[in-house]
């Protein structure tokens, strides 16, 4: 069953246009950060610290995401790779949670778990699907290293990397969205932004590309409480990316 608005439904169809590309936020649209980084978190933990929990370990790294990227955003710092952020916020948790002692290796160790993430159950299938169709690529705050890594590993059939590390800003900065249709040689609109975060959509929507919300309930775990349902008639919106790829089959037909 939908969790849509059926109104809001009949306005995104009356907005569609010829799409030629399709990129994707990955870091919860397409892989399931909490639960990658809290199962190798585990492993580092019970050497460390036993009595915390994974999941809260994984929760407090992500939550210096945003705030370590707005200094670049913001023009307070030059553009580093989201490894180096990764690293530096994951140093912070460490201090946070009174862990120390740990080795340089360790600490790199815990940080490629974010490179050896898991895709949610509908991605393979319904990327390979929609590869037929479109171009498919990532637009993610990730750097190319972390992107091809993720893909490789989990299978992912991107026909090209693209996003942070490629135009050197952070979304949502206009340039990422902007540059990277340039890059397909594509019209904004013809370019397609899946993504299950609406500020990440509401960007895109505002350089003129297209957009489609997939439902990712559980990414922030079992009490989530935000990005749980469309905030704007965006020209796709689906429960999952298989019902996404059915969707855009039929606007196709």
């Amino acid at each position: 069953m939908s969790c849509f608005d059926p109104l809001l439904i009949l306005t995104a169809m009356t907005n569609r246009t010829e799409i030629k590309a399709l990129v994707f936020d990955v870091f919860g649209t397409v892989v399931d950060w909490r639960s990658g980084v809290a199962r190798e978190a585990a492993v580092f933990l019970q050497r460390h610290a036993p009595h915390l929990d994974a999941f809260e370990f994984a929760d407090a790294w992500r939550r210096e995401y945003s705030p370590a990227m707005e200094a670049i955003r913001s023009g307070r710092r030059p553009y580093v790779r989201l490894d180096v952020l990764h690293r530096e916020n994951l140093l912070k948790v460490l201090a946070h949670s009174g862990i120390a002692g740990v080795t340089d290796a360790g600490i790199d160790e815990l940080n490629l778990a974010w490179h050896r993430l898991d895709p949610w159950p509908d991605a393979l299938g319904a990327l390979n699907r929609l590869k037929r169709r479109f171009i498919i690529a990532p637009l993610s705050n990730g750097n190319i290293r972390l992107m091809v890594d993720i893909a490789r590993r989990a299978g992912l059939p991107w026909d090209a990397i693209l996003g942070a590390e490629v135009v050197r800003a952070y979304k949502p900065s206009p340039q990422v969205y902007t540059e990277t249709a340039d890059i397909l040689g594509l019209a904004p609109a013809e370019l397609c932004l899946v993504a299950a975060h609406n500020g990440d959509l509401a960007a895109a929507r505002r350089l003129g590309l297209s957009t489609a919300f997939v439902v990712r309930p559980t990414e922030h775990g079992p009490d989530q409480t935000t990005d749980l349902k469309a905030e704007q008639a965006w020209d796709f919106m689906a429960n999952d990316l298989n019902e996404l790829a059915s969707q855009l089959e039929a606007s196709m037909d």
